[in-house]
């Protein structure tokens, strides 16, 4: 439960979905289209694809960026808190 709780599992979750959509489509995922499918239902498919092939390198590049800035955050905060602990023990 710790993950799910943590800062990063949003943004994590959606670069993780990301990457996989797009491994997956590098390994083949559009073979089912030599399937005998109705032509509606293969144009439907097709442009929900379209949106997902759009949209998903703005979610992951959003999701980098949002990992990034958490983790520079608390970088930060973690270097302000030793230096103030450094002062307080001199």
């Amino acid at each position: 439960m710790a993950v799910v709780r943590s800062e990063y599992f949003p943004a994590g979750a959606v670069f993780v979905g990301v990457l996989l959509f797009w491994t997956i489509g590098l390994l083949g995922g559009l073979s089912w289209l030599s399937g005998g499918q109705p032509p509606l239902a293969i144009l439907t498919w097709m442009i929900f694809i379209y949106g997902v092939v759009v949209l998903s390198p703005l979610a992951g590049i959003w999701a980098a960026v949002d990992l990034v800035r958490r983790w520079w955050r608390n970088r930060q905060a973690r270097r302000q808190q030793l230096g103030t602990a450094d002062v307080e023990s001199s």
